[in-house]
């Protein structure tokens, strides 16, 4: 019986041996799967969809977040008459700044008439902005 035994514990010790194998390269491979996955979804989100510009009035240019901060902003995409003081809600363009250096570039021309240089992104991550569409510059129009 003891014979038995031992060929039984070997044969245990084998298959715990397989096991533990393929369990660490089951993991290893997932891994490395989940990585490639969200590296590729990071760089399909991030991949220009347009660009071009936009002509208005700067309405609004706001840094606003409860725990990401992110830069946002309201174009009137309209002519703004004294005579009609009214603002048609679906000309208004919303949009996000990445970069601090155009945030403040854009902040001087607040009030203004403007163009905007945008690039309106696949997706957008928490972290970015609320829009599809990152101003990256503006100059004003006289």
């Amino acid at each position: 019986m003891s014979e038995f035994r031992e060929v039984v514990k070997d044969g245990a010790r084998e298959v715990g041996r397989k096991t533990l194998r393929f369990t660490k390269r089951l993991f290893l491979i997932l891994l490395l799967l989940s990585i490639l996955a969200g590296a590729g979804y990071l760089g399909w989100g991030n991949m220009t969809y347009s660009t071009g510009s936009r002509s208005g009035q700067l309405m609004k240019l706001s840094r606003k977040g409860y725990v990401l901060k992110t830069y946002e902003g309201q174009l009137f995409l309209g002519v703004y008459a004294p005579e009609q003081p009214t603002m048609a809600p679906g000309n208004i363009w919303n949009f996000s700044v990445k970069d601090r250096k155009a945030y403040d570039k854009i902040q001087e021309l607040e009030g203004k008439q403007v163009r905007l240089f945008y690039k309106e992104h696949f997706r957008t991550f928490p972290w970015q902005g609320d829009t599809r569409y990152f101003v990256y510059g503006a100059e004003e129009v006289k």
